[in-house]
């Protein structure tokens, strides 16, 4: 039995399953909304209260993995962890509580660890796919060519991040904007460096915004990852959901089938990424993986063996 955790800068996350020639077998699924990059500062870091939180949250996790028999795990700490100046000695401390061996991985490895996830689950894979992961403290990028990754950029456009860094939805827009200008022009040399037609790739959406939408859209009760690999989102239907959610406060957008407790005051944040990058690219269409990370870090341990 293998696991994988991803500490991530708004949610933990644990999967535990099987890999059987190349493809994910997911046995167990849990996670917990910690909010680490919560209370976020500079010069200080990681709050006590979200590391508390998250320790309390990595405790639990280890011992489901216990309790499953697990043989090895992976897990690793993301954005929160590599901004945050205690970002490592937070490592050392749940390392010491949990004996799990988790470590920080750069936004990079990130990327291409989600990327792996995403495309064992696609069906069928895009000629070439540009793959967004949304998370709480940045937004990997990751250009492919069927499984091949060619182009890999990492942004701090998470969704935490936005949401108490900027004063007004207006001052967030105009951040996302700026960021996703920059993103474009790197973008279209990555396509002519490799020979791309940009207008011909395909969008690939990850991680807890993509995977909510999905779940709102079709006012699921209870989660199913089988009905979300593979969902297809077309800019209006996007475009519905924010203006649906915007005049809601997060409690009452977190009564609605499908939208998990803790993502009510993110989702917008989400879906400006969302439809920023969409308008760049012209696309008439969001594909949607509940595969990421995590499938990506049992694929790694399973070709470890």
């Amino acid at each position: 039995m293998l696991a994988a955790i991803d500490a991530g800068s708004n949610t933990l996350r644990l999967l535990i399953g099987k890999v059987q020639n190349g493809k994910v077998a997911p046995l167990l699924y849990e996670r917990r909304i910690c909010r680490l990059a919560g209370g976020f500062k500079d010069e200080e870091g990681l709050s006590p209260e979200a590391m508390e939180r998250t320790l309390f949250a990595f405790l639990q996790f280890a011992d489901v993995c216990e309790k499953n028999k697990v043989k090895k795990v992976r897990a690793v700490g993301t954005a929160a962890f590599r901004q945050a100046i205690n970002g490592e000695k937070f490592v050392s401390k749940v390392r010491s509580a949990t004996h799990l061996p988790l470590h920080v991985i750069s936004g990079e490895e990130e990327a291409e660890t989600m990327a792996a996830g995403v495309l064992c689950a696609l069906d069928p894979i895009p000629d070439h796919a540009l793959i967004v992961d949304i998370g709480g403290g940045s937004t990997e990028f990751v250009l492919c060519a069927k499984q091949k990754v060619l182009w890999v950029r990492s942004l701090p456009l998470g969704v935490v991040r936005l949401i108490e860094g900027h004063e007004s939805p207006q001052a967030r827009q105009h951040f996302i904007t700026q960021t996703l200008a920059q993103l474009n022009v790197e973008l279209e040399s990555a396509c002519v460096s490799n020979k791309v037609d940009i207008d011909s790739v395909a969008l690939v959406g990850t991680a807890g915004t993509v995977t909510t939408l999905a779940a709102l859209d079709q006012q699921m009760t209870e989660y199913d990852w089988r009905q979300i690999n593979n969902y297809v989102m077309p800019p209006s239907k996007i475009q519905y959901w924010q203006e649906l959610l915007a005049p809601l406060s997060p409690l009452e957008r977190e009564s609605l089938p499908g939208m998990e407790a803790g993502r009510g005051d993110l989702i917008l944040a989400g879906i400006e990424i969302i439809l920023g990058v969409m308008q760049l690219l012209h696309n008439t269409s969001l594909t949607v993986s509940d595969f990421g990370i995590l499938e990506g870090l049992l694929l790694s341990l399973e070709s470890s063996e």
